[in-house]
C-alpha cells in the first residue's frame, strides 16, 4: 500500500502545483495591465493598509497585503490604494506593492509607549503606525484596512460616511480593522500628543487607543449611504456587514448578517489561524475563500518551486528507503537472560523507534511553505508524513498497516471536514467527533501492533550484534533461523 500511496500522491501533488502556477502566472499578466503598472491614477478617496516588520509572521502578513491590494483592483474600487509601509520595509516588497496597483507611503515608526502593557502581544507592538492614516490629508476620505480582510463586493459607498465610522463586531467595542476617517494633521497631532502624555489605553495597541479616543461612537446614528452620493458629516456607526467575523459563519455555514450589505470579512482570531496558512482548511472552512480570491489575483508562483523539490525529495526517499531496506535472512532470537546491557540498549532503540515514528508525522508540516494553498499543502504533507513513516518502517521492521493507520486517519478526518453538504456547523463538528470515536480503536490496535513487532525486531541479533556477541559467548544462547 505504501508503494502505491508514495506513486500516487507525488502526482497529485505535481499536478496541483502546475495549476496553481499557471494561474499565478495568469494573475501576474493581468496584474501588469492593470493600474499597478505606470502611473497610479489620483482619486479624492483612498482605501489604506499598513505593513511594518518585525515579528516572526512578516512575509505572511505581506503576502496577505498584496493579495488584498489586488483584490481592490479586481474589485475596480473608485479609489487610490496605500500602504503607510515603515522604513525598514524591503525595497523589493515596496516595489512589489507598487507594481500591484499601490501607492507605498514611507514612515518611520512611532513610538509605543504601551510596551511594557501586559495585554500588549509582539504582533502589536508597532500596531500605532495605523494612526499615520490621519495624516493623508491629500484625500478628503479614507477606508483604513487590516491586511486579512475579505472584500466580496465593492464598498465604495464607505466614501460617502463622515468624520469617523466604524464597525461594532463586540457589543461594545468598535473593531479597527476597518474604520473610515476624513484624514486631519490636527486629529493626527492630536493623537501623537495622547501618545506622549500616556493616555490610557486598555490592550497597548492601535485597537485600544483609537477606541479610547473615540468613546462615544456607540450612541451615533447607523450609516445610511445617500442615494445622491453626498457625503455626510458626524461619526457614525457602520452597519455589521461590512466587518463580518468569520467566526459568525462556522455555526449556521452560511452568512445571515441582518445589518447592511453583506460585504467584507474579517478573521481576527489566533494569528496561527489566518486564513493564508495552508493548514487553515478545511480546519476552517473559509480558508479556502481566501486561498481562491489569491489564486485569482496573485497566485502562488513564488512557493511552487519548493513545493516541487520537496515532492521529490519525498519521491526519492520513499524509493532509496526501499531499495535500502536490510537483509534479515538470518535471524538469531535469544534465549537466554538480558543482561543489563543489552536491556538498556533494546529500551533506547524502542525509544527511538517511537520518536521516528512521531517525528514522520511532525517534521513535515514545518517544512512546508506556510502560505501555499490548502491543497498543495496538505498533500505534500501526506507525501512527507508516508516518506518519513517509510524510514521508520524498514529500519525497525515495523508493520506497514500498522504505522499508516495514523496517516489514513488524518487524510479521513481531512475529507470529513472538507465535506461540504453539512447543513450547519454543529452537524459538522459531530461528525467530526463521531469520525474521532469510530477511529479510535483503530489506533488504539495499530498501536499495540507496532509495540509487539517492536518488541519482536529489537530481540533479533541484527539490532545488536556486538552486545548479543559479547554476552554469550559462542552463540550458544541463540537459535539460528536459516
Amino acid at each position: 500500500m505504501g508503494a502505491t500511496v508514495g506513486g500516487l500522491l507525488p502526482w497529485m501533488v505535481l499536478v496541483a502545483a502546475a495549476l496553481l502556477a499557471s494561474s499565478g502566472a495568469a494573475a501576474a499578466s493581468a496584474a501588469a495591465g492593470g493600474p499597478g503598472a505606470g502611473v497610479v491614477r489620483r482619486h479624492q478617496q483612498a482605501y489604506a493598509t499598513m505593513m511594518y516588520m518585525g515579528t516572526p509572521r512578516d512575509y505572511e502578513f505581506y503576502v496577505a497585503t498584496r493579495v488584498l491590494i489586488r483584490s481592490l483592483v479586481k474589485l475596480k474600487v473608485d479609489a487610490d490604494l496605500v500602504v503607510i509601509a515603515s522604513m525598514d520595509v524591503p525595497s523589493r516588497w515596496v516595489q512589489a506593492l507598487g507594481e500591484d496597483g499601490a501607492r507605498v507611503k514611507r514612515v518611520e515608526n512611532l513610538n509605543n509607549p504601551y510596551m511594557s502593557h501586559r495585554s500588549l502581544g509582539w504582533r502589536f507592538k508597532l500596531s500605532l503606525n495605523k494612526l499615520y492614516v490621519w495624516s493623508l490629508v491629500e484625500y478628503e476620505r479614507v477606508v483604513m484596512l487590516d491586511a486579512d480582510n475579505l472584500f466580496l463586493h465593492n464598498t465604495d459607498e464607505l466614501f460617502q460616511c463622515g468624520q469617523f465610522c466604524a464597525v461594532f463586531i463586540n457589543p461594545c467595542i468598535f473593531h479597527t480593522g476597518l474604520f473610515v476617517l476624513q484624514p486631519s494633521m490636527k486629529v493626527f497631532n492630536d493623537m501623537l500628543h495622547q501618545l506622549k502624555i500616556g493616555k490610557e489605553n486598555p490592550d497597548g495597541a492601535d485597537q485600544g487607543f483609537i477606541c479610547g479616543y473615540f468613546p462615544d461612537l456607540l450612541d451615533q446614528p447607523m450609516f445610511r449611504p445617500p442615494a445622491n452620493g453626498t457625503r455626510l458629516t458626524g461619526n457614525f456607526r457602520l452597519p455589521l456587514g461590512y466587518q463580518m467575523d468569520a467566526s459568525y459563519y462556522y455555526l449556521k455555514l452560511r452568512w445571515n448578517i441582518p445589518c447592511g450589505p453583506n460585504s467584507v470579512i474579517t478573521f481576527p482570531g489566533a494569528p496561527w489561524l489566518k486564513p493564508w496558512y495552508w493548514w487553515s482548511w478545511p480546519v476552517l472552512p473559509l480558508g479556502i475563500s481566501w486561498h481562491e480570491r489569491r489564486r485569482q489575483t496573485l497566485g502562488y508562483g513564488v512557493e511552487m518551486p519548493f513545493v516541487v523539490i520537496q515532492s521529490a525529495f519525498y519521491l526519492v526517499m520513499i524509493v532509496m528507503t526501499r531499495l535500502a531496506r536490510p537483509s534479515f535472512s538470518k535471524l538469531c532470537y535469544r534465549r537466554g537472560a538480558m543482561d543489563k546491557n543489552t536491556s538498556l540498549m533494546q529500551l533506547c532503540l524502542r525509544a527511538v523507534a517511537v520518536w521516528s515514528i512521531l517525528a514522520s508525522y511532525v517534521v513535515p508540516f514545518f517544512l512546508i511553505p506556510h502560505t501555499i494553498h490548502p491543497l498543495a499543502g496538505w498533500g505534500l504533507y501526506l507525501l512527507g508524513s508516508l516518506a518519513f513513516s517509510m524510514i521508520a518502517i524498514n529500519a525497525f521492521l515495523l508493520p506497514a498497516l500498522a504505522v499508516l493507520v495514523p496517516w489514513a486517519g488524518i487524510l479521513g478526518v481531512l475529507l470529513v471536514m472538507a465535506c461540504p453538504w453539512y447543513s450547519d456547523g454543529v452537524v459538522r463538528a459531530l461528525a467530526v467527533f463521531a469520525y474521532a470515536f469510530c477511529c479510535a480503536p483503530a489506533l488504539w490496535t495499530a498501536l499495540t501492533r507496532v509495540v509487539a513487532s517492536l518488541q519482536v525486531s529489537l530481540e533479533r541479533e541484527a539490532f545488536l550484534p556486538r552486545l548479543v556477541g559479547e554476552s554469550s559467548p559462542g552463540g550458544q544462547g541463540f537459535n539460528k533461523l536459516y
